[in-house]
């Protein structure tokens, strides 16, 4: 079962793998099975979200990276945590004394980032985000196209986000880490491969740490991704009303929340009925421009033999008379399933809501 564009049958071959994979590097350094579960489910979301922007060679170190940063996140707010865990009651203010001093360094930051670019993609970035104009008109004042105009908007804006983490990081440590950052951040394949970009995660702590934020896109939903563990038949209400509510704030109407509830809920049940329990990850996507919802579900199952005729219609092993897997599929817009025997399954679905 493959996606639109290949992946994830990319890197190491599919999700499957890749899954087993991220679970023994955070396994390495987690021994709790929930939260390494957590951690990977995680990881698959930011993957799913960036991976188009990637190299195939560089799929997976960046999901390696990826899964170590958020143990190391973890770890963070774990110690945090434990030094703040003798107060019944935080007495500190909405507004802390530093938030200026951050606010000032960020902004500082970001006049040396755009200090650092071209006169014409300064110009251009200002006309653009600050002053409001459109592509049509920037490309009428200069004689090109939208497309053009377009593209150079990517690469300025590319450019930015580097150099704004940077003046906030420090200077890489090596010659090769700019160039790569640059092309990690304009998502330029051709360029991350002749860079031997996902080699170079894999072996720079500095920007497998800024990684990370150069996928972080401010025009993507504002909403947080939820997380559900399916175990029995109440996990699937919540389940099915937690997607219901990212899929209204990511802007789908009603009727579309609906049947985006009704997809999830399918595969609850499958998960409830089957197997040992597993986990429901929703959460916002945006693919050129177009927002979308992402359903990650995984289950520590027997597997499925064969799943061609798992996704056939009318299939059951039960004789139930729900939609199953096949219904799942024609409810949402893409659709994979991976599967190990005695290990268990993954279903990646999206849904897009395009106007």
């Amino acid at each position: 079962m493959d996606t639109a564009d290949g992946w994830p049958h990319r890197g190491f071959g599919d999700v499957g793998n890749l899954t087993a994979v991220l679970r023994r590097v955070v396994a390495s350094r987690v021994a709790d099975r929930d939260v390494i579960d957590e951690i990977v489910q995680e990881t698959l979301v930011r993957l799913l979200s960036a991976h188009r922007r990637l190299d195939e060679a560089a799929i997976a170190p960046y999901a390696i990276v990826t899964a170590r940063n958020l143990v190391a996140t973890r770890w963070r707010k774990s110690a945090t945590g434990r030094r703040h865990e003798h107060r019944l009651l935080d007495p500190a203010p909405a507004s802390q004394p530093e938030d200026e001093l951050l606010l000032r360094e960020e902004e500082s930051a970001i006049r040396a980032a755009l200090g650092r670019l071209g006169a014409h993609e300064q110009a251009l970035l200002v006309a653009h985000e600050v002053d409001g104009a459109h592509v049509q008109a920037l490309a009428d004042d200069v004689g090109s196209t939208p497309g053009a105009i377009a593209a150079r908007l990517n690469r300025s804006r590319a450019k930015l986000r580097v150099e704004y983490l940077l003046e906030m990081h420090g200077e890489p440590p090596t010659s090769r880490c700019r160039p790569i950052l640059f092309a990690l951040s304009a998502g330029d394949t051709r360029r991350q491969a002749a860079l031997d970009g996902g080699a170079h995660l894999l072996e720079c702590e500095f920007c497998a740490v800024l990684s990370e934020p150069l996928f972080d896109r401010r025009s993507e939903p504002d909403v947080t991704p939820t997380s559900t563990e399916i175990r029995v038949d109440a996990d699937i209400v919540v389940a099915r009303q937690r997607g219901r509510d990212v899929a209204l704030e990511v802007g789908f109407s009603t009727t579309e929340a609906t049947v985006i509830a009704t997809a999830i809920s399918e595969i609850a049940r499958n998960i409830v009925r089957f197997t040992r329990g597993g986990r429901i990850v929703t959460t916002a996507v945006v693919q050129d421009g177009v927002p979308g919802i992402m359903v990650v579900a995984t289950d520590n199952g027997p597997g499925i033999d064969d799943i061609d005729l798992a996704l056939t219609v009318g299939y059951t092993t039960y004789g139930g008379r729900g939609l199953g897997l096949p219904g799942s599929r024609a409810l949402m817009d893409d659709f994979d399933i991976t599967s190990d025997v005695d290990e268990g399954t993954t279903v990646t679905m999206t849904k897009w809501h395009r106007t």
